[in-house]
C-alpha cells in the first residue's frame, strides 16, 4: 500500500525550525554577494563576435570522458564524435562541462584542477569564452569531489538541525571547495519538499517536508555557495518531492492542484529566486495542474516560461536535468528533446546522450526558423551574464599544487561534526535505554560494510563501550551473537518497497531475543514503522563518518540530542501519521 499521506493539504508553518538551536526566521541581512557587476554592453560585445555554431554550443553542458584534456577515450568518440575532452570543447563550442567519477574526471584534487585548467585553455583558444564547469555537489548521499573534500552529512540531516547558520556554513564550504578545484557551478541545493515516504530519488536529498523550513535553509545555502563566487542551482522545478517514480527510469506524475503547488512545492523556489540564485534546474515530471499536454516540465512552455519566467519572475539560467534520463526521452527523439526544451524556455541543455545528434537538432531548428536567432541570443545572454557575474572572464585557472589545501580544512571538518551531532534524532526509546551505561557491550550489525561498522566500533570503544562487529551476517547468526552482549545496535538503510525485506528480517530476529535492540536508520527515517517493536530507534540521515561518530556520541551520552524529524513518518500502511514533523526525544 502506498505511503502517501495528506501532509500536503495541511497548513504549514516553521514546524521544522522549532528544535533547540533552530532559527525561526531568515536573518535580516543583505542577500548573497551578487558577484562581479555585469554590464550589458560587455555581453553585447561578446555576442556580436559569436557565430551561430558558437551560440548553439554555449547552450550545452557535455560529459567528457577522461582524467586529462588530451587523452583519447572511446566513449568520447561514441557520444560526441571526437576523441578527447579538449576536442569536445574546440569542435562543439560547448558552454560547459560536468564532471563525474564514472567518466573518470574526478581522481584527486590536483588532477581535477589540472584538467580544469587545460579545458579552459582549449575554450579560450577556440572562442575566448570560458567554460562553466559543474558537478552535482550536494554532499551527503550525492557528492562528487574526492578527499579531502569535507564529508558533510547532507540535506535531510541539515533539515533535522533546523539551523540557518548550519545551512549557510554548508553553502560556504561547498562553494569554496568547488571553486578551489577549478569548478564554478554546483547543481545544488535540492529544494524539493519530500512528502512521499517512498520517494526513490529524493528522500534524504531533501531538507524536509515543511516548505517554509526548506525555503529558509535552502536560501542560506545559496547565500553561502554564491558568496564563494560559485553558481548555485535550485532543483528540481517545479518540485520532485511527492512521487514514488524515479525520473531516471520513468516519467513521474505530480497530481497536486495549483493550490497545493503554491502551498507546498513552489515556496522554496520563490525563496531561491528572492535570494538571487543563478540557476534553476528543471524536473522531468508531468504536472497536469500546470500543463495538461502530457509533456514533462523540462519541455513545457506553460511551466518554464509561463510560471517560472513570467509569473515567478526568474531572470537567471534555466538548466534541464540530465537529458540522458528516461523521464525526458519518452515522447521525443534525442534530436528533438533539446529543441523542445529551448522552445519551452530552457537555456542550458545538460548531458545530452549524443552531443552530435542534440546539436544537430538545434542547428536544424535554427536553420528552419523554428528557433529564431533572437531566441538563441536570449539564452546566450543569460549564460554569459552568469559567467561574467562569477568572474570567469577575469580568471578561471587554479593552482593544482595547492588546490587541495582549501578542502577539508580543520574549520570545515568541525562544522561537519557539529551538523552531524545536532542532526541525530531519537525517534523512540520506550525502554529508556539511551544513553548507555559505561562498559555496556554492543553488537554492531545489520546494513553496512565491515569498514563502516569498524568505524562505529572504534567510536564505541573511544567512548568507553565494548563493541563486537558482525557484518554480512544472516538474521540467525545475528540473533545467536546477540546472546553474548548487553545491547544490539542494528542498522537499516531505508525502507523502499521490497528491497528492505532482508533488513527488516534482521531487526525482527534480533528483537525476538532477550537482548534489547537499538535500531538506527542510516538514510530515510521512515524505517521505524516497518521493522517491528524495538527498544529504541534513531535516525542519522547519513553514513558519513561524522554522522556515525555523532550517533555513538549520543549513545554514550557525550552528545546532547538536538535533532528533530524534518519529515513526518506515516504509519506502515500509509493511512495515518506515526510520528509528526518536529518530533524528537531529548
Amino acid at each position: 500500500m502506498t505511503a502517501r499521506h495528506t501532509f500536503s493539504r495541511r497548513a504549514f508553518g516553521a514546524a521544522a525550525l522549532t528544535g533547540a538551536g533552530a532559527a525561526v526566521a531568515l536573518p535580516a541581512v543583505a542577500h548573497a554577494d551578487p558577484g562581479t557587476p555585469v554590464h550589458p554592453a560587455r555581453i553585447d560585445e561578446i555576442l556580436a563576435g559569436m557565430s551561430i555554431e558558437q551560440k548553439i554550443g554555449q547552450l550545452f553542458v557535455a560529459v567528457g570522458y577522461g582524467s586529462t584534456a588530451d587523452a583519447p577515450h572511446p566513449s568520447n568518440t561514441a557520444t560526441t564524435g571526437v576523441d578527447t575532452i579538449a576536442d569536445i570543447v574546440r569542435t562543439h563550442h560547448v558552454g560547459g562541462l560536468i564532471y563525474f567519477v564514472w567518466s573518470d574526471n574526478l581522481q584527486d584534487i590536483e588532477q581535477i584542477a589540472t584538467l580544469s585548467n587545460a579545458v579552459q585553455d582549449a575554450a579560450l583558444e577556440s572562442s575566448g569564452i570560458p567554460l562553466v564547469i559543474s558537478a552535482d555537489e550536494e554532499r551527503g548521499l550525492v557528492h562528487r569531489l574526492p578527499a579531502p573534500a569535507t564529508p558533510l552529512p547532507g540535506q535531510m540531516a541539515l533539515g533535522a538541525t533546523g539551523s540557518w547558520a548550519h545551512a549557510r556554513k554548508t553553502g560556504d564550504i561547498i562553494g569554496a571547495e568547488v571553486r578551489a578545484a577549478g569548478l564554478h557551478q554546483t547543481f545544488s541545493p535540492v529544494v524539493d519538499v519530500n512528502v512521499e515516504a517512498r520517494n526513490p530519488v529524493i528522500g534524504v536529498r531533501s531538507l524536509g517536508a515543511d516548505p517554509q523550513a526548506v525555503a529558509l535553509l535552502a536560501a542560506a545555502q545559496i547565500r553561502g555557495i554564491q558568496g564563494a563566487r560559485c553558481s548555485a542551482a535550485a532543483k528540481h522545478f517545479p518540485g520532485h518531492g511527492d512521487t514514488a517514480t524515479d525520473s531516471h527510469v520513468g516519467l513521474p506524475v505530480i497530481d497536486h492542484t495549483r493550490e497545493e503547488l503554491d502551498l507546498l512545492d513552489l515556496p522554496p523556489f520563490i525563496g531561491a529566486i528572492e535570494e538571487g540564485v543563478d540557476t534553476i534546474m528543471t524536473a522531468h515530471i508531468m504536472v497536469p495542474a500546470l500543463d495538461d499536454s502530457g509533456v514533462p516540465a523540462t519541455l513545457s512552455h506553460p511551466i518554464l516560461t509561463g510560471l517560472l519566467r513570467e509569473e515567478l519572475g526568474f531572470e537567471g539560467v534555466i538548466v534541464t536535468d540530465s537529458l540522458q534520463m528516461e523521464g525526458v526521452r519518452t515522447l521525443f527523439g534525442d534530436d528533438r528533446v533539446p529543441v523542445e526544451a529551448i522552445l519551452a524556455g530552457a537555456d542550458q541543455m545538460l548531458m545530452p546522450p549524443d552531443l552530435v545528434v542534440a546539436i544537430g537538432g538545434v542547428r536544424d531548428a535554427v536553420a528552419s526558423g523554428e528557433i529564431t536567432e533572437e531566441r538563441l541570443d536570449r539564452s546566450v545572454r543569460r549564460l554569459l551574464a552568469q559567467k561574467l557575474r562569477r568572474g570567469l572572464f577575469q580568471e578561471v585557472h587554479v593552482d593544482p599544487a595547492t588546490a587541495a589545501d582549501a578542502l577539508g580544512t580543520d574549520r570545515s571538518l568541525r562544522t561537519a561534526r557539529k551538523i552531524a551531532e545536532d542532526s541525530i534524532t531519537l525517534i523512540a526509546d520506550d525502554a529508556d535505554l539511551v544513553p548507555l551505561s559505561a562498559g555496556t557491550s554492543v553488537l554492531v550489525t545489520g546494513y553496512g560494510s565491515a569498514g563502516m561498522m569498524d568505524v562505529v566500533a572504534g567510536a564505541l570503544a573511544a567512548h568507553g563501550l565494548e563493541a563486537t562487529v558482525l557484518a554480512d551476517a544472516s538474521p540467525e547468526q545475528a540473533a545467536a551473537a546477540a546472546a553474548a552482549v548487553d545491547v544490539s545496535l542494528v542498522f537499516t538503510r531505508s525502507y523502499t518497497f521490497e528491497t528492505a525485506a532482508a533488513e527488516v528480517a534482521m531487526v525482527r530476529a534480533l528483537a525476538a531475543t532477550d537482548t534489547p535492540v537499538i535500531h538506527t536508520a542510516l538514510r530515510n527515517p521512515y524505517d521505524i514503522v516497518h521493522v517491528g517493536p524495538v527498544a529504541a530507534s534513531l535516525a542519522t540521515y547519513s553514513t558519513t563518518h561524522c554522522s556515525l561518530e555523532a550517533l555513538v556520541g549520543v549513545l554514550a551520552g557525550d552528545v546532547t540530542l538536538q535533532g528533530t524529524l524534518p519529515v513526518p513518518i506515516p504509519t506502515a500502511d500509509g493511512t495515518g501519521e506515526a510520528y509528526p514533523i518536529g518530533h524528537g526525544l531529548r
